[in-house]
Parts: structure tokens; sequence; C-alpha cells
């Protein structure tokens, strides 16, 4: 039988920090949504240029995490974790979820742009994160299904909408905004698994390095796959040198989720990435705009009302369902 680990008691203070570092985790994953989707537009190759990404913070995990003595006494509580059923395998293969995250930046950023993936992604994980924490999935334990809870993620589906309003004359544009909203419901799960490795390993570098392993993987059969009838890439581009650092920042995004995902919950975690994620990926569009162009008043409207689902979800817990 799995043993588990007893949810920590959280301060108030403890999970406000939580709620902030969760917020520089979201401006670092849209400055990466932009950064991926650059790299597939020049080597024109979206699974090539996810590989790229992920592989290049695998690499620097792998590195450092047998380096710090930290990192070592991690990999071995995790494989004591495992023999002594404290952890599942299955629990150790979120990773996947971010390799699809990863390639859906590539695929769809160029065309829909940073916020309106971005705000395509918080949808669904905003959706998923409420049902997993709901399930007890995550390391701090089953939460309240709450009124402000719940408004909070029908409000971010009402944001998407709104969002990819102008873009309605455009079918294959809508269509494409599907991938980050399954990649965003994928999330959730993988914050939640990433959680408990993290408690048992000791160590959110550790975590973070099982989470590019098999992130990896994936996306390595995915380029088998895509070499088989698009050939290799022509040759990598030999632009500016922040096209290479979109592994780097997944780095922060998946430690950071994984090491205060005990203390926040799923959904306050993914609420507190939400408002990184909308903010920076409109400055973005805004400053430096895409081929989508800068964001029309759809995408600000329905940015406006992502942040004001995130508000309403952070509500004290006075309503419940019971």
């Amino acid at each position: 039988m799995t043993q588990t680990v007893s949810p920590p008691a959280v301060t108030t203070g403890r999970r406000a920090a939580g709620v902030v570092l969760a917020v520089v985790a979201g401006v670092a994953l849209s400055v990466q949504s932009r950064i991926n989707g650059e790299l597939s537009v020049r080597l024109d190759d979206p699974i090539g240029a996810a590989l790229i990404s992920f592989g290049s913070g695998l690499v620097v995990l792998a590195v450092l995490v047998p380096l710090l003595p930290a990192g070592r006494s991690g990999l071995r509580r995790l494989r004591d974790g495992l023999h002594e059923q404290r952890i599942r395998p299955w629990q150790c293969i979120g990773g996947m979820c971010g390799g699809f995250l990863v390639a859906t930046q590539g695929l769809t950023v160029p065309t829909l742009g940073v916020a309106v993936f971005i705000v395509a992604l918080v949808a669904g994980q905003s959706s998923s994160s409420l049902m997993v924490d709901r399930a007890g999935a995550g390391p701090a334990g089953p939460q309240p299904l709450t009124v402000p809870r719940l408004a909070g993620a029908v409000l971010t589906v009402v944001a998407v909408l709104i969002s990819v309003a102008d873009r309605i004359g455009h079918p294959s544009a809508l269509a494409l905004a599907v991938l980050p909203l399954l990649a965003g419901i994928g999330i959730a799960w993988q914050q939640a698994v990433n959680g408990h490795v993290r408690v048992v390993s000791g160590s959110a570098l550790v975590a973070g390095l099982v989470n590019f392993v098999m992130g990896t993987s994936v996306l390595v059969l995915a380029f088998a796959v895509s070499v088989l009838f698009r050939g290799f890439p022509a040759h990598l581009p030999h632009g500016p040198w922040w096209l290479y650092v979109g592994g780097s920042l997944g780095i922060v995004f998946i430690a950071v989720g994984a090491a205060v995902v005990r203390y926040t919950g799923v959904l306050l975690l993914g609420l507190g990435m939400i408002a990184g994620q909308v903010t920076g990926a409109l400055l973005l569009d805004e400053v430096v705009p895409g081929d989508a162009g800068r964001p029309g008043w759809h995408t600000v409207v329905g940015t406006g009302l992502t942040l004001i689902a995130v508000g309403v979800a952070v509500l004290p817990r006075k309503l419940r369902y019971r």
C-alpha cells in the first residue's frame, strides 16, 4: 500500500510567499512561450524546437543535480521512496505533460500570439486544477470546492472565449487554441505529481530532473516521427543567444511549482502562475509583437477578466458546496 505524507501545516505567510513565487514562474513561462515560438519559426520545425528547449533544460539539470550534495541525496531518497512505495512510478511521469506544453508553444504561438496562447492555457489549467485539488491528488491533500474557486474557474473559461473572439473569422487559428487548452489541463496534474516527487526526494531540482527526463523522452519519440515525414532541419538558427534559454526558464517554472504546491495547493499555485503568465504575455505582445501583431481589445478584455478570476478564486473560503 502506498504510504502518504501528511500535508504540512501552512501559515498565511508561507502560502503568500508561494503565490508570489508562482507569479514569477508564470512570467518565466510567458517569456519561454515567446522564445520557443520564435525558435520554431527560425528552425521551421516546432517539434525540433521543443526538443531543443526541453533537452537543454535536461542537460543543465543532469549536470547540476549530481554535483550538489542535496541533489545526490534527493536521488537516493526518491529511489528509496519508489522501493518502499511511498510514491508510485506513475507519479514520476508528469514531465510528459510538460513535453506536450513545450511542443504546443512552437506549434501555436507564431499564429495565436503569446497572449491568446496563455489565456487558452490558463483556462484549461484553472479548470483542471479545481478537479485535481478536489480529488486530493497534490501533496497538500484534498481542497474544498468553494463558490469562489468554482467562480474563478468559470470566469477563466469565459475569458478565453472573449480573447479569441476577434479570431472567429480564422477557423484554423481558433482551432489551434484547443492545443494550449489541453496543455493547461495536463499542467495541473503535472504540478500535483511533481509535488509528490519533491516531497519524497526533498529536492525541487530532483523533481525538475525527473520531469525533464520524461518530457524529453516523449519529445525524442515525436521528433523521430517528424523526421520520417519531414526530414531533419536544414540547420540550427544562428540567431541571438536567447533563442536557446527556453529550457532554463522551464527549470524555473517546474522547480518553483514542485517546491510550493504542497503549501498552496494546485489551484492556488495555478492561479498565481496565471497572474504572471497573462501579465507577462500581454506586455510581450504589446512591446515586442510577434507575427500575430499587437493584442486587440478582445485579448485585453480577456486578460483583464482572467486576472479578476484569479482574485475571485482566492477569496476566503466562506461558501462551500456540501
